[in-house]
């Protein structure tokens, strides 16, 4: 999978740039709004860095990724945040270290979402918020068109465009598990906490 991210790194910003400017880019600002200052915060599957600006003051900063050349377009917007090349599977951190993780637009290309939300829930502190932006499958007739959507993104993109990441949490065992719902339910805000 690090290749298929790899292969499109550099033309992503480009690609995304119209929706990054009429919607996600405020998204993005209010929801990371929530994370704790002065703490110790983990981003999975940072990508090109585009969360970046939206950091708050912290103690310390990680942001994983996969990709390694995602890794590289990202490395210069990169201020006091160490950048660690892994995947949400296997997060090379030590149990109950951080009061906060999130991701944006990552849930649906992890293989195996019940593992990585294992390993989220290991690493964050008793506590520790979980902040999560996703693309998922939304109710009704539309959950139908994503259905047979998926199965075309999956083989060419490994992106998964019918996952039900809320219930993946709650199966994780979070707790105070909060869904906001937006475009018509294919995007949702996640907060939860360990």
């Amino acid at each position: 999978m690090p290749q298929t991210y790899d292969s499109f790194a550099s033309f992503y910003d480009r690609a995304f740039a119209p929706l990054e400017h009429y919607y996600l880019d405020r998204l993005r600002r209010r929801v990371l709004s929530a994370l704790p200052a002065n703490g110790r915060i983990l981003e999975i599957g940072a990508g090109t860095g585009v969360n970046f600006k939206f950091y708050p003051n912290c103690r310390h900063a990680v942001a994983s990724e996969i990709s390694r050349q995602m890794i590289e377009i990202a490395r210069p917007k990169a201020h006091q945040i160490d950048l660690i090349q892994t995947d949400a599977q296997t997060l090379p951190f030590p149990a109950d270290h951080f009061d906060a993780v999130f991701a944006t637009l990552v849930f649906c290309s992890v293989p195996d979402p019940a593992r990585g939300f294992a390993e989220i829930r290991r690493v964050l502190k008793p506590g520790g918020q979980l902040i999560l932006i996703e693309h998922v499958r939304p109710d009704g007739l539309l959950g139908y068109a994503f259905d047979a959507l998926n199965v075309l993104t999956t083989a060419i993109i490994d992106d998964h465009f019918n996952r039900r990441t809320a219930a993946s949490v709650a199966d994780a065992g979070f707790e105070g598990i909060e869904v906001e719902k937006r475009l018509a339910g294919i995007l949702n805000i996640i907060t939860a906490q360990k």
